[in-house]
């Protein structure tokens, strides 16, 4: 379970790194390119994924925040109780808890969660998102993938 929780606060660091990084670096919604298919964008999200309820007013920064908390715990304890050769449990799990508790420190500290990597083809641009997002994500496909194909014993 360690190995699992090390994995979260990894990603933690990273994504915090990397979001002071874009601040540092990055106008608020100003493209820097760095491929064909892919820009730097400063954006700040006070909405959940998508930028769900960005604009409901404020409540919504305390209704995302309780949720990152109680998904926080849940995960943990479902971390506690893995048995020993659940890896690809256990990454999945470490993969969202870090994610999420990086989306919940900005979340917490400014009110919005500091997204930048803008993904776009042919016009169409894929919601800016950061790495803790690509952790949630990347968490859940894993999870996804380890209920439909893990095998009884």
């Amino acid at each position: 379970m360690f190995g699992w929780l090390a994995l979260a606060a990894v990603i933690v660091v990273l994504d915090l790194w990397t979001k002071h990084i874009a601040v540092q670096s990055l106008d608020m919604y100003r493209p820097v390119e760095v491929f064909s298919w892919l820009n730097m964008t400063l954006a700040h999200n006070t909405g959940a994924a998508f930028s769900l309820l960005a604009n409901a007013g404020g409540w919504q920064r305390w209704l995302f925040t309780g949720l990152a908390v109680v998904i926080t715990v849940v995960l943990l304890v479902w971390m506690l109780r893995l048995q020993r050769g659940e890896w690809r449990l256990g990454l999945a799990l470490g993969l969202v808890m870090g994610g999420a508790i990086g989306n919940l420190v900005d979340r917490v500290r400014l009110g919005y969660v500091v997204d930048f990597i803008d993904v776009h083809v042919a016009g169409w641009h894929w919601p800016a998102f950061n790495l803790a997002d690509s952790a949630i994500t990347c968490g859940i496909i894993i999870l996804l993938l380890d209920a439909f194909f893990s095998r009884e014993k």
